[in-house]
């Protein structure tokens, strides 16, 4: 019996002792901070809604939807915009007038279709609308813009953020006469809301004057808006 006490005396003495030591080591010296970057960009994938809609000329005479269509597959086609950009989003359909719902007239049924127009630029834009009869251009919005190098700026936004709170960290050491001595932890915050920006309908009605309809419209040399990437970083480094 004496044996055994001894032995739990002396394995709870050497757990002690062993604890002491671990509790002893001193605590490694750190720093953390926060570093931010931002980048703006102008968009070079930006599609463009543009909705014609069938109309009466006059009491009897209807503008076709074919017609509208024509006028517009070819200013896109004289704007030097490739095909494949240029495709049917939707197609509508209503009576002129719900009375003679029945009859179903060519006259009485109106038409209307919707285009998706997928462009690096807007400056096309202007001359694209002038070509096409303004009383059959329904509505014209912006859908979505992007950049066909969103990922690339991202990546680099990232490692800015990074960047900037290693410097911060090392600066800050500096009023102290101390040094960094490496990274322990990095850690990422998702500050960039952006993906695929898709703007509320903001319905763009364009009225040609006689001018527009003779001599053409110029290019518009305006921008698009920017989109603004940024990027924080939470860093903590070690302390020489």
């Amino acid at each position: 019996m004496k044996k055994l006490t001894v032995l739990l005396m002396g394995l709870f003495m050497t757990a002690t002792s062993f604890a002491q030591t671990t509790d002893s080591k001193p605590p490694v010296k750190k720093i953390e901070v926060t570093g931010t970057a931002e980048m703006e960009i102008t968009p070079d994938e930006i599609t463009l809604n543009i909705t014609l809609r069938e109309y009466m000329k006059n009491k009897t005479s209807k503008v076709a939807i074919t017609t509208l269509e024509a006028q517009l597959q070819k200013a896109v086609a004289d704007a030097g915009i490739p095909k494949e950009n240029f495709t049917i989003a939707n197609v509508f359909g209503y009576n002129y007038d719900q009375w003679w719902r029945k009859k179903k007239n060519d006259v009485d049924f109106m038409a209307r279709k919707q285009y998706s127009l997928k462009l690096n630029r807007l400056d096309k834009v202007n001359a694209i609308l002038a070509a096409v009869d303004d009383e059959g251009i329904e509505s014209v919005n912006i859908a979505s813009y992007t950049h066909s190098k969103m990922d690339e700026y991202r990546k680099q936004v990232k490692m800015n953020a990074l960047k900037a709170a290693k410097n911060k960290a090392e600066y800050l050491l500096g009023a102290i006469d101390e040094k960094i001595a490496g990274v322990i932890e990095v850690q990422e915050f998702n500050t960039d809301q952006y993906s695929d920006v898709r703007p509320e309908m903001a319905n763009v009605r364009m009225y040609k004057s006689a001018d527009a309809m003779g001599a053409g419209v110029p290019d518009s040399n305006i921008d698009f808006k920017t989109i603004k990437i940024r990027a924080e970083i939470r860093a903590v480094f070690g302390i020489k």
